[in-house]
């Protein structure tokens, strides 16, 4: 028994609490109802309380690349920092605006929450531990996704503000435009284990993961996802300097707390579905003898994959919005719906191949799809940015040259 608790915690407490509830002499749709409704009090707690560490990694994270401290105050390396700004959140007064709607004015901050709660339904944890193992999850994924999106636009129209309305139409715009992308690189791993089950997709990834063998749709699949963030380079829905917070302009206390909340939690989300979809999920060693270690194994692929967002917010500047429309539309998109078709084509005629024939194939189309694009970017940019002629006669060659760089005539 205690080699089996020290394997499979998960399913081996699940078993005897069933076991427990069915001695009770309860019917055995009610001890199913009991254990659903546990499993997703425990799942959706843990997320919460987890989002407490998360505020805390990434602040001090964001000190660091930053060259200064951050939290270094409350309690030992500033650890108590995010339960204080909690307290002082709670404190706060709950204030509604005068002629709000009330009824979506205060449904958006919940379903901002729940639709980054309700992906984590069918997170396969490790092999054989998951809330749910739908075989529709990837579709799961992108229905509850619209969920977020609701929240916002909701947020920006209830506030009775204009500059909540335009910052949630703003908001809207870039989300819309970039889910498009992501739903088609997300199609790529759907494609290539032929199944839209999560743990399906995991399992598929045998000795190779997908992000060798589509490494066009990973890199797209993780912009869009920063992008469907709200993350630096894309943070257009947060440009404080250019429409005043945005959505959330007229929230406070809890209620911004939990859009506060929901944006942390959101970002180590899809650090879990891009783990799960292109770096082979829990796969890895042992992980046969020890079911459990595949939980150590994904954590520790969604911290890599975590850092990198948190690096790309903390180093880069924003985009404007152009920009960032430019690159959903005019590249991201294409690239991505090309990827696709191509792999589409090239795995079904590989159709009996071994894995190696199959992989290789894959990274090459990829290479050549990567090196056309490029090609046809910067041909493009040429194009919008021509070289003007200097003004006037050509410069006398001297050389004495003044301290910036000017020739001396």
């Amino acid at each position: 028994m205690t080699v089996e608790w020290f394997r499979d915690p998960v399913n081996f407490i699940t078993n005897w609490l069933n076991q427990f509830l069915l001695g009770w002499g309860l019917p055995a749709g009610v001890v199913a109802f009991l254990m659903n409704l546990i499993g997703a009090g425990l799942v959706a707690t843990g997320a919460m309380l987890f989002c407490i560490l998360l505020i805390w990694y990434e602040r001090k994270l964001y000190g660091r690349i930053q060259d200064r401290l951050g939290p270094n105050r409350v309690g030992p390396w500033g650890i108590f920092q995010p339960f204080a700004d909690m307290l002082k959140i709670f404190a706060k007064e709950y204030i509604t605006p005068r002629g709000a709607d009330v009824i979506p004015y205060n449904l958006a901050p919940i379903l901002a929450v729940a639709a980054v709660l309700l992906i984590w339904a069918v997170i396969p944890f490790y092999n054989g531990a998951a809330g749910a193992n739908l075989n529709t999850g990837a579709l799961y994924i992108i229905a509850v996704g619209g969920l977020g999106e609701l929240a916002i636009i909701l947020a920006g129209i209830a506030s009775n503000n204009k500059y909540a309305l335009l910052g949630g139409f703003r908001a809207i715009a870039l989300l819309l435009s970039y889910e498009v992308p992501m739903v088609l690189a997300l199609l790529v791993p759907v494609l290539l284990a032929r199944s839209m089950g999560m743990n399906d997709i995991v399992q598929a990834q045998g000795d190779v993961w997908y992000i060798v063998m589509a490494p066009i749709a990973a890199f797209i699949f993780f912009l869009t996802s920063v992008a469907e963030v709200g993350r630096a380079p894309f943070d257009i829905i947060e440009a404080e300097s250019e429409i005043v917070a945005g959505f959330n302009i007229e929230y406070s206390g809890l209620k911004f707390g939990m859009f506060y909340v929901g944006e942390f939690l959101h970002a180590f989300t899809v650090s879990v579905l891009f783990a799960i979809l292109f770096l082979g999920g829990w796969r890895g060693p042992f992980v046969d003898q020890v079911p459990v270690l595949g939980a150590v194994w994904l954590l520790v692929k969604t911290g890599v994959t975590y850092f990198l967002i948190i690096l790309l917010r903390g180093s880069m500047p924003r985009y404007r919005t152009d920009q960032t429309m430019s690159l959903a539309w005019k590249i991201l998109t294409p690239l991505a719906l090309a990827v696709l078709v191509l792999t589409a084509i090239l795995d079904k005629a590989l159709v009996g191949s071994s894995d190696l024939v199959r992989g290789l194939a894959l990274v090459g189309m990829n290479l050549v799809v990567w090196f056309i694009a490029s090609r046809l970017s910067q041909a493009s940019y040429r194009r919008s940015h021509p070289v003007e002629p200097p003004i006037g006669h050509a410069p006398v060659i001297n050389p004495l040259v003044d301290e910036i760089g000017g020739v001396l005539e």
